[in-house]
């Protein structure tokens, strides 16, 4: 008991001791936030070279000397960094220091149909609830409350989101957080929009082809609930005309914020929606062409990021895989942190069952999060009750031991009627220059 309250003291020292000065740093002339941004990538440098297995072997086979990295510009002396290189090796990217082995694991959402673990420290996640201000900057404008307001999560029950949060639980008791509910994308439609009335929150977080699909389905059947003054979507996209839809026939204005488990802060909207203010002093993106060399603000590439605060994986010249550009201009709301324009997310498919209800890819992921017997996974839509589901297992025989109960599972999440042919694959190839989408509807079922 003692111990448990000497942590919450500590993870409250620790956050008021970075809050101080976060809702202004958006704001900052460009030479302070340059500064900020290159004194944390020497320190992650320097503590790379000196922790993290990958990084000292790197730096020593190729003669790098850790010193001369103290700009961005200069993080193009390192290799680029690609998932699969991660992911065939997790544990030489974690740091061997003493706030490496106090990670927290975390697991990648599969929207490659590659899982992949991430570790991130305490202090780095306690930090991140300071660094949280200057997004809440933005939502407590919309809803005129800055403590006090309500927040619904409609997610999946081991989602990333929930993990963080009961780690700030465990290591804090700050008292002014809002009020939280979550439910889950396997929940029907109807129970969602009890909760949401019985609740009433202030703001909505999901994923945005869920709040896309959501919000469609209310307006296709004239459902009216309690309207939230804020929805926040992540996780994937949301398409122009889901959000319009959103915007102009349910005037609820729509905001969207950009992580992924391998950097928790990347970008986030501002009250013009016009695109992601980056993090830039946290997590810093640059923008490469098919070659890998950085291009010039304003083109499109693919986007590559150094993660400047987490000290468990550390990972620095890192391919997230999305495809944005950079904007030469400055947003007008006066903030200064750079701005990413025109980003390529993935919009996932989304599975029409014959009873009108849908399931989102994040609740297929459910069945395979935990198995990790599975590589990689796909599953295909054919028909609303004939799908394809191909796995990539270390060999045929495992395939066969788990296949009975994936099977299983699945079954009770799209109907026992659905008709599901298996087949076991040695890899799954990606199509066309996109993300690979573990989860496609080829039935043409919409809303």
């Amino acid at each position: 008991m003692i111990r448990k309250l000497l942590n919450k003291f500590y993870g409250n020292a620790l956050v008021f001791a970075n809050l101080r000065g976060q809702s202004r740093v958006p704001y900052l002339p460009e030479e302070k936030l340059g500064e900020l941004r290159d004194a944390r990538l020497k320190e992650i440098v320097k503590y790379a070279a000196e922790t993290v297995p990958y990084y000292r072997s790197l730096f020593k086979e190729r003669g790098i000397d850790p010193h001369v990295i103290k700009r961005v510009e200069d993080l193009d002396r390192l290799p680029l960094l690609d998932k699969d290189t991660v992911c065939k090796s997790p544990h030489l990217f974690v740091s061997t220091s003493r706030n490496g082995q106090k990670s927290i694991s975390f697991i990648t959402s599969g929207t490659t149909g590659k899982p992949l673990e991430i570790y991130h420290d305490p202090k780095s996640l306690l930090a991140n609830i300071a660094f949280g201000e200057r997004e809440r900057d933005v939502i407590t404008r919309f809803c005129g409350d800055k403590y006090g307001y309500k927040e619904l999560f409609i997610g999946y029950s081991t989602s990333t989101i929930r993990k963080v949060w009961d780690v700030y639980r465990q290591w804090t008791f700050i008292p002014l957080r809002p009020e939280r509910l979550t439910l889950s994308v396997i929940e029907p439609v109807e129970h969602i929009i009890r909760e949401i009335n019985r609740f009433g929150p202030n703001i909505i977080l999901s994923y945005g082809s869920y709040l896309e699909t959501f919000f469609k389905i209310l307006n296709l059947q004239g459902i009216r609930i309690h309207l939230p003054q804020v929805l926040i979507y992540g996780g994937d996209s949301m398409t122009g005309e889901g959000r319009r839809l959103i915007e102009e026939k349910f005037g609820i204005p729509v905001l969207s914020i950009y992580n992924a488990v391998e950097a928790f802060k990347i970008g986030f909207f501002c009250e013009k929606r016009k695109g992601f203010h980056l993090h830039e002093d946290l997590c810093h993106v640059k923008i490469i062409d098919a070659s890998g060399q950085r291009v010039a603000n304003g083109e499109k590439g693919e986007v590559v990021i150094s993660n400047l605060i987490n000290r468990g994986t550390i990972l620095l010249n890192y391919r997230l895989g999305d495809i944005a550009s950079i904007s030469s201009q400055k947003c007008s709301c006066g903030r200064t942190l750079p701005l990413l324009m025109e980003l390529e997310g993935r919009v996932e498919d989304i599975i029409f069952l014959p009873n009108g209800e849908f399931v989102h890819p994040r609740a297929v992921w459910e069945v395979f999060k935990e198995r990790n017997e599975i590589l990689q996974y796909q599953l295909i839509q054919h028909e609303q009750e004939r799908f394809e589901l191909r796995l990539v297992t270390v060999d045929s025989k495992i395939h066969q031991n788990v296949i009975n109960g994936i099977l299983s599972d699945l079954r009770h999440l799209l109907g026992e009627s659905a008709i599901i042919e298996s087949g076991y694959y040695e890899e799954l190839e990606r199509q066309g220059s996109g993300k690979f989408r573990p989860v496609i509807s080829l039935c043409g079922v919409s809303v």
